[in-house]
């Protein structure tokens, strides 16, 4: 079977999932260490799915391709000079066409490895798109990482990219438009002689231009596979933690989102910590603000600690340099982070939208799926232990075309609707589900769960339908609301993305090693495992396939961890013919139907991954590992195209101990230099589609 790896950078065990000190710091600002947020009293979805096979789960003859055929996958590229990225095996080999699997996924799957590089499978290519520093806007700098400014990184490509999304150039062939979050920053990584006790003003405005969003137009070359971006392109756009955005929805010019400096509650300088995201059916994307948290000091307020933010100084100290990041000062400019935003990538002169009908919290996504008579439908999960998922059905319909008055009326579609989070039961009696991994009597994690509504927002002004919590307060602190009306406690929802053959939607669960231990809620049957560290995946099916409905079913599609452990489950599929999956974050479709996820902290001792699984057919269940990422990184953003894969390398070396003098990883571009996140495209070396 697989041989598991010893975990690296970090002992094993010492964080949540196989995370670094240093991800935690820079990336969640230690959220796992802190208490629990969510002390609410409602009830806990669950902590045991642990089990064995459900009744669902008999062998499916002919369907096993199994993974130890891909043992060598990564063997020799663990030291090449830049540990750019050799294909798994067979450099310059051409695909197998007789690997086999569900459309889509017809490769042999890489091999668990802890190479320091992008690891791809026999008869793939890939490149570096872009790195952090590139320049992408006219008049900014090559990159130097000895001579950096504010001025030079608001001009290039930002640091740690998470969500990605290419879209199309009407009018310019063989050319697409990269939209890229920049999440956060590893100040220790950027800057030689860091000291975190002491940081400069000219480091802290660094990272605020390495922050936030990139428009990038990039170029396709047809004879390689290549992807390489078009500097200087007249969209290309940075925004960062100083550009100017736009409240609007509900809650805009609530006092509660008012400051000295925007006594109006409509104008907030910057986004911060992108994560997840989406794109719209009128051609804009959304971007969903998750760990805001960990950048304002000295919180005190009951609400304050709900989202996680702390009594003290924070990391990065930026509230020494400016004001409105200490509560202390400027008590409600935390409220204005915390939103999902909308993007308009075909205007560079636009202001982006923070919608506040899509609630404050976390969000890990924001992701669309059209109801019959044309009004959006937005789903969003909030990343804490022990909190949420959420969808905002819209009321307005969308318009076609591209006329200005089709895209300013679309521009308003996420402004009004009504919010709404979930509560899931289980159908089995809770006597039999106990958090040892044993399965209930009918053999399945399964159940029913309801929309419960929040507010309203309308053309005339909004409405609670939270007892005792105004409409204003209801989208401000949507975390209370949730508690409020009993939504059901989740192992960090993450990446949700309804699939668009079958209109089923996936959640993404990453882990939760807090399931159940102490006084912390146990399991229940949705989140079914106790200390649950490599997290699991949810199938809804909305109730006849609406959107807009207010039930819908459930089921665990997917319990990842090491298939010889008994606590896994990969919807039935047999567990010998699967490659093993920790901690599932990011997810996305091929036009198959397949899901694709990338991983974050795999807690199995390999590195990170990009994963394909088919979620339908006789193949159902049958997951592949597609490539691995370096040492210390995280595999974001996936974008799935026919003949082409993208992912975000995020915080590669970010692994404990590491600085610039001291590098946890040589990727991208070898020894002697910055370690640099990226963007990297991955194609079949023969031109064909991916995976047929």
């Amino acid at each position: 079977m697989r041989k598991l790896l010893p975990l690296i950078g970090t002992p094993s065990g010492s964080h949540p999932g196989g995370r670094s000190a240093l991800t935690c710091r820079f990336r969640c600002g230690d959220a796992c260490f802190h208490e629990v947020p969510n002390t609410s009293s409602n009830e806990y979805v669950g902590d045991v799915i642990g089990g064995a096979l459900s009744r669902r789960s008999v062998m499916r003859a002919a369907a096993v391709v199994t993974v130890a055929a891909a043992g060598a996958g990564a063997a020799g590229v663990a030291t090449a000079p830049g540990a750019q990225a050799a294909p798994a095996a067979g450099r310059g080999k051409p695909h197998h066409p007789k690997a086999k699997g569900a459309r889509g996924l017809r490769f042999t799957p890489v091999a668990p490895n802890t190479a320091d590089a992008v690891t791809v499978p026999e008869g793939y290519r890939q490149n570096v798109v872009i790195r952090w520093g590139e320049p992408i806007l006219r008049g900014a700098p090559a990159f130097d990482p000895e001579r950096q400014s504010a001025t030079a990184q608001a001009g290039q490509f930002g640091y740690n990219c998470d969500f990605l999304a290419l879209l199309p150039l009407k009018g310019e062939r063989g050319r697409q438009l990269l939209v890229a979050n920049h999440e956060y920053t590893d100040e220790v990584l950027m800057f030689r002689g860091y000291d975190p006790d002491r940081p400069t003003r000219e480091q802290v405005e660094i990272a605020w231009a390495a922050h936030g969003l990139a428009v990038v137009a990039v170029e396709d070359d047809r004879r390689t596979g290549r992807l390489t971006p078009v500097t200087r392109h007249r969209l290309n756009r940075r925004l960062t933690a100083t550009s100017e955005f736009r409240l609007t929805g509900p809650a805009a010019g609530s006092d509660l989102v008012r400051t000295s400096a925007d006594p109006t509650g409509t104008r907030v300088l910057g986004t911060l910590n992108n994560c997840a995201g989406g794109t719209t059916p009128w051609g804009t994307t959304l971007h969903g603000e998750e760990n805001f948290n960990q950048y304002f000091a000295h919180g005190s307020r009951a609400t304050d600690k709900r989202y996680g933010i702390g009594g003290g100084e924070t990391e990065r100290k930026w509230e020494r340099f400016d004001r409105r990041f200490d509560l202390a000062q400027e008590p409600n400019e935390v409220h204005r982070f915390g939103w999902v935003v909308e993007l308009d990538p075909y205007d560079p002169t636009s202001t982006p939208r923070k919608r506040t009908a899509l609630g404050r919290f976390k969000h890990e996504a924001a992701t669309v799926r059209m109801t019959h008579d044309g009004r959006p439908v937005v789903y969003s999960g909030d990343d804490e232990r022990f909190d949420y998922f959420y969808k905002f059905v819209g009321s307005k319909r969308m318009r076609h075309g591209t006329s200005r008055a089709a895209r300013e009326h679309n521009l308003t579609l996420l402004d009004e609707g009504t919010l709404y989070v979930a509560r899931l039961t289980g159908d089995s009696p809770a006597v039999e589900v106990d958090g040892t991994g044993r399965l209930p009597r009918d053999g399945e994690f399964d159940g029913s769960g309801a929309w419960i509504p929040l507010a309203t927002a309308t053309a005339d002004g909004a409405v609670s339908h939270v007892e005792g919590m105004s409409a204003d307060e209801v989208f401000v602190f949507t975390r209370l609301a949730g508690d409020k009306v009993g939504a059901t406690k989740m192992d960090r929802p993450e990446d949700i993305e309804p699939n668009p053959v079958t209109g089923k939607v996936y959640v993404a669960l990453t882990n939760n090693s807090n399931r159940g231990v102490g006084s912390n809620p146990g399991a229940d049957e949705a989140n079914p495992r106790r200390a649950n560290k490599h997290g699991h995946v949810l199938e809804l099916t909305e109730h006849r396939n609406r959107p807009e409905s207010t039930r819908f079913a459930w089921s665990l599609f997917l319990v990842a961890g090491d298939p010889e452990d008994p606590a896994t489950y990969f919807a039935g599929f047999p567990k010998d013919a699967v490659s093993p999956i920790s901690c599932p974050d990011n997810v996305a479709f091929d036009d198959h139907g397949n899901l694709w996820i990338s991983t974050d902290g795999s807690a199995l001792g390999s590195h990170d991954g990009l994963f394909g699984v088919a979620t339908r057919g006789s193949r159902r269940g049958e997951l592949k590992q597609f490539l691995t990422v370096p040492r210390g990184a995280e595999t974001c953003g996936p974008v799935i195209q026919d003949r082409r894969v993208l992912v975000a390398v995020q915080h590669p070396g970010e692994v404990d101990g590491a600085t610039v003098e001291n590098p946890g990883s040589t990727w991208p571009d070898g020894p002697g230099t910055y370690v640099r996140p990226a963007v990297v495209a991955v194609w079949r070396a023969d031109g064909r589609d991916i995976g047929v």
